[in-house]
């Protein structure tokens, strides 16, 4: 269903027509037009817009085309403004309402400081092929519905950390013995989750990546479901899908596990958003994937 479709409640009367007696007359009415750009109005959610095929839409700065269901989106950083505005060739624009995010700040102990920073010259060199296989991937782009069908949990596990904490390690290196600080921003959904958990795509999409030893997230899979989201799935335990693979909403795609950068088995999920219009990936950033488990599924 379109978001900025025109409901009509007409009653047309002709000449023959005539009010009949002790009863109100008929008043035609048209509610308003619904906007063309709704979607998960906080930060680190997205924005969908719908029009006609082709048309372009520009949301915060951001330009996009409509793809052949009238379909553009656009990810919403974490630290967007609190108003943002669209506008679309047909003429018609708009302001859009953010909702702030208030994220924590989390310490975690007991971290192997060889998987925060490499440190070793084979540690490194491992660190950089992951590196470079992960940015080929983040490079390619399919078409596909976006977040159009709904998202699903990709696994059937409870959330153990949510999108947004700013997380500070320690830990102490087993190479060195030297103990390690390191902080960062936590980007993705984690759901504690045995080893062998299947884990099953949350959308339709097309695989870009299918790696069982990357130096930080250990066995990856890179899910494009069009319009520039692409599932990230760490810390694998087995994965069952290769690059090329087109995969349904449900469908098995690999195992939870422990590998990489972990401090205990479960699922990472994180989506990232890519301007697909641009070739330059320094502008993506990834979004919140439990604000995509709460939008409306079109089909």
């Amino acid at each position: 269903m379109m978001l900025r479709e025109i409901l009509l409640a007409l009653v047309i009367c002709t000449g023959a027509c005539a009010q009949v007696p002790g009863t109100e007359p008929v008043i035609e009415t048209t509610p308003p037009v619904l906007p063309a750009c709704q979607g998960a109005l906080t930060q680190g959610g997205l924005v969908i817009c719908e029009g006609t095929p082709g048309e372009t839409f520009t949301v915060a700065g951001v330009k996009q085309v409509a793809d052949s269901e009238g379909s553009a989106q656009f990810g919403i950083s974490s630290n967007a403004p609190a108003v943002i505005g669209w506008t679309a060739s047909d003429g018609s624009y708009g302001d859009l309402t953010i909702a702030e995010r208030h994220d924590e700040f989390r310490t975690i102990k007991g971290f192997d400081c060889d998987k925060v920073d490499a440190r070793s010259a084979e540690q490194k060199a491992h660190a950089a092929r992951s590196w470079q296989i992960k940015q080929d991937a983040f490079a390619t782009f399919h078409p596909g519905p976006g977040a159009l069908n709904g998202f699903i949990k990709p696994a059937d596990a409870p959330a153990s950390s949510p999108f947004g904490p700013t997380r500070k390690y320690i830990g102490v290196s087993k190479v060195t013995g030297k103990p390690c600080e390191s902080t960062s921003v936590h980007q993705g959904y984690d759901m504690a989750a045995p080893i062998g958990t299947p884990v099953v795509a949350p959308a339709d999409g097309t695989i870009i990546l299918a790696d069982p030893d990357l130096y930080y997230e250990g066995g990856a899979i890179f899910l494009d479901h069009g319009h520039g989201l692409t599932s990230v799935f760490m810390h694998l335990s087995e994965v069952d899908v290769k690059p090329g693979d087109v995969v349904k909403r449900g469908d098995l795609i690999a195992k939870t596990g422990n590998s990489g950068r972990t401090t205990g088995p479960h699922l990472h999920w994180a989506v990232k958003w890519r301007n697909a219009q641009s070739d330059a990936r320094s502008g993506d950033f990834y979004i919140d994937p439990a604000l995509l488990l709460d939008l409306p599924a079109s089909d």
